[in-house]
């Protein structure tokens, strides 16, 4: 049985998920979108960015589960910022939906403060359910969280056993803040694929070194949602939830943290990147 998690503002979360970054808009999507359904994926991540929100929405539509049991995650662009408002309307008619469950601020860049106030107008009025940022660090996060009135729900950062954010936990033990994970498998780092650790616990519970790698992330409380496009690998992906890491495996894959991104973007890099990529809706 898939995990759920209660966020700082009440409501719940599926802890498990699909990630749709680079899946194309059209029907390719849409197919994607509904053999996971059928697989039991019950929370989708998406974006402005991932120019595909319209597949996701009609994928959602063309199903026969309830609205209501799908958890849907999206994100905001830099370049909605300015006029987030009526960007969120935009985002409501491509999902095909009443209400977003969980809108995310994607990048630190750009006008934020702006935009979270939108975010938060946005839970007001029935818009939004819950409200989160992505990809903040340093003196960016901590203005955010100083900023709000509404703290954030979720940050959605790169996480995996060698880059497992430890002080940012640290940092979000009091606003309850939870975190997502991309680059969930470490951005497919054959030495990370083949610790030793791994494959020993693969033998154990009879699972793959991505299950294992997955199911650490559930039983640590991170919220996760590894992308693929194959059947084969969706139903891998989920199945998780028939076995449990002990504590001393937990430990043991705690002691592999290197501190260790592969995104290693400078903000002014950022800045340079991200600010100048105008989306079109």
């Amino acid at each position: 049985m898939q995990r759920k998690l209660t966020l700082n503002d009440g409501n719940v979360i599926p802890q498990f998920g699909l990630g749709l970054y680079q899946l194309p808009e059209g029907t390719e999507t849409q197919n994607i979108v509904k053999t996971a359904l059928e697989l039991g994926y019950r929370h989708l991540d998406t974006a402005h960015a991932y120019q595909n929100e319209t597949s996701v929405g009609q994928a959602i539509q063309d199903s026969e589960i309830s609205n209501s049991e799908i958890w849907i995650t999206s994100k905001l662009w830099p370049s909605d910022y300015e006029q987030a408002p009526e960007a969120i309307e935009r985002m409501l008619k491509r999902l095909k939906v009443k209400q977003i469950d969980l809108l995310l601020l994607h990048q630190q860049v750009g006008n934020y403060r702006k935009a979270w106030i939108a975010l938060e107008n946005a839970v007001k009025e029935g818009k939004v359910k819950s409200i989160g940022i992505s990809n903040f660090d340093g003196e960016r996060l901590v203005d955010l969280f100083n900023f709000a009135d509404i703290k954030p729900s979720v940050i959605q950062v790169e996480t995996h056993p060698y880059h497992q954010q430890v002080e940012l936990q640290e940092f979000l033990k009091p606003y309850g803040t939870k975190i997502e994970s991309w680059y969930p498998l470490g951005h497919g780092d054959k030495n990370l694929l083949e610790e030793k650790i791994f494959k020993k616990m693969a033998k154990k519970y009879n699972k793959t070194v991505a299950q294992i790698i997955l199911r650490w992330h559930i039983q640590e409380g991170i919220i996760v949602f590894p992308r693929s496009t194959q059947k084969e690998h969706l139903a891998e992906n989920i199945n998780i939830f028939d076995f449990e890491l002990s504590c001393s495996e937990i430990k043991e894959i705690r002691k592999l943290n290197k501190k260790q991104p592969y995104f290693t973007m400078t903000y002014e890099e950022q800045e340079k990147n991200f600010l100048s990529w105008k989306l079109e809706d």
